[in-house]
């Protein structure tokens, strides 16, 4: 018989995995189980989808089971459920949602790319309809309904984080007043007060009503459509649609159950190799720790552009190889309204919580030539080590140009680079991108001239 690889989970990291393996072993046989009814697309795309920017929800979809069966040779079953993992006969239990149907599977090389799934808040009759998460397809197909079927006009949003912030936008250009509420006494948690200010200046710009410090007590509704929800500020609010935001969590329990090894952030503990401390078992993904280049440590910072990387070396080692996974600088960036925010490294909340010796500066530039139209501010916030000078963390928002110099300041993480080394980088000049010194430059100049005083 040939070697069999099975792979849990068939998006992000799955479906890397899957690929990248058949690449390197076209005799072995790759089995993926799938969850849910699509495999191989771009969640970050769903709030997109849901403001009906992306017409069609085939249009998030990279490649189907049908094309990983024709021309990859992968066998692919979505709605097939895995229950349990056996690692010491190495086999799985899976159960097929579409008949009930429940049956062992056997492998020589697992990969599991289970992912993460969102949390739900202890909030009574969360479960009534008009009460949404957006994780997979199926949810944001399911908004999208809700809404051309009962045309919402007040939307609640639990939760500030990136997600809330996209949804946000997504909401008002459908025409609805949005509320986010935030338990917290700040949006962005990976963010600082600095970069968050600006935020929530758009977000009152545009409508957007939020409410800090704030949680809700529960939720009441007709017909068993939601209806109100009475905040922990004692305020009751007229509802249509909510969209809990509240985080996610890593999908580990069954490799917990399995014996595999969880690190302390709840998700799979891996090495370099996406190995799990038990032989011949990999994990790639949301479900799965990441090495932090900065904090020198495993965390849990699911991003898509993580799990490909990971899946891909999983699927590479599964298949024999052997390929390294180095590392993440925690790096994203999203869009609210005609704001561009983004992050890499870590932020000066993070840099004082970890013991850190920090100093970091705030500045404003301009985001092309003084004189060339569409130009705008951009805010940067550099944190780096005030012994070494060595960079940190980056912060940026702005209406122009922020997610392609955020990619610099990414980029200096992995190199270790000084905040003099990054002031001294030959960066790109023309009046249309930026003006002869960069926000960039001018960030790290005047970090510089902090760390020398």
């Amino acid at each position: 018989m040939a070697e069999r690889l099975v792979v849990i989970g068939g998006v992000a990291a799955g479906m890397s995995a899957a690929s990248r393996a058949r690449r390197l072993r076209p005799d072995i046989e790759i089995l993926v189980f799938e969850k849910s009814g699509f495999v191989s697309y771009g969640s970050c795309g769903l709030p997109y989808f849901v403001s009906d920017i992306i017409k069609a929800p085939e249009n998030l979809v990279v490649y189907d089971a049908k094309f990983f069966k024709e021309k990859r040779n992968i066998d692919v079953f979505t709605h097939h459920e895995v229950l349990k993992i056996f690692p010491a006969k190495r086999t799985i239990l899976v159960k097929n949602l579409e008949n009930d149907r429940e049956f062992e599977v056997q492998y020589d090389k697992l990969v599991i790319a289970t992912g993460a799934r969102a949390v739900k808040p202890n909030i009574k009759d969360i479960d009534l309809k008009g009460i949404f998460t957006i994780r997979f397809l199926e949810d944001g197909i399911g908004i999208k309904n809700f809404i051309k079927e009962n045309s919402p006009k007040k939307a609640l949003i639990v939760g500030a984080g990136y997600i809330g912030m996209e949804m946000a936008e997504s909401l008002a250009s459908l025409g609805m007043d949005v509320l986010i509420v935030e338990q917290m006494p700040n949006i962005l948690g990976t963010m600082d007060d600095e970069i968050n200010e600006v935020v929530e200046q758009e977000l009152q710009r545009n409508g957007v009503k939020l409410l800090k410090s704030t949680s809700v007590e529960e939720f009441t509704g007709e017909n068993g459509y939601v209806r109100r929800a009475k905040l922990s500020n004692g305020e009751i609010v007229d509802v249509d649609l909510v969209l809990i935001g509240a985080g996610i969590k890593p999908n580990s329990e069954i490799a917990k159950e399995a014996g595999i090894e969880l690190g302390r952030t709840g998700a799979i503990a891996v090495n370099q190799r996406m190995e799990t401390n038990i032989p011949g078992i990999y994990s790639a993904g949301d479900c799965a720790e990441a090495f932090h280049l900065v904090l020198n440590r495993p965390v849990y910072i699911p991003l898509g552009t993580t799990a490909n990387k990971q899946g891909k070396v999983a699927g590479e080692n599964a298949a024999g190889g052997n390929a390294i996974f180095k590392g993440i600088v925690g790096t994203a960036v999203f869009k609210v309204f005609d704001l561009e925010v983004a992050r890499t490294g870590i932020s000066e909340k993070q840099a004082k919580a970890e013991g850190f010796d920090y100093v970091s500066t705030v500045i404003e530039h301009g985001s092309r030539a003084h004189y060339y139209p569409g130009g705008s501010k951009i805010r940067v916030k550099l944190i780096a080590d005030r012994k070494t000078g060595r960079l940190l963390g980056a912060e940026m928002v702005g209406r122009d140009g922020v997610a392609k110099r955020i990619d610099v300041f990414a980029t200096a993480l992995h190199a270790k680079l000084t905040v003099d080394e990054i002031g001294q980088l030959d960066l790109s000049y023309a009046p249309p991108f930026a003006p002869v010194w960069d926000p960039i430059l001018i960030a790290a100049s005047d970090l510089e001239k902090k760390i020398k005083k």
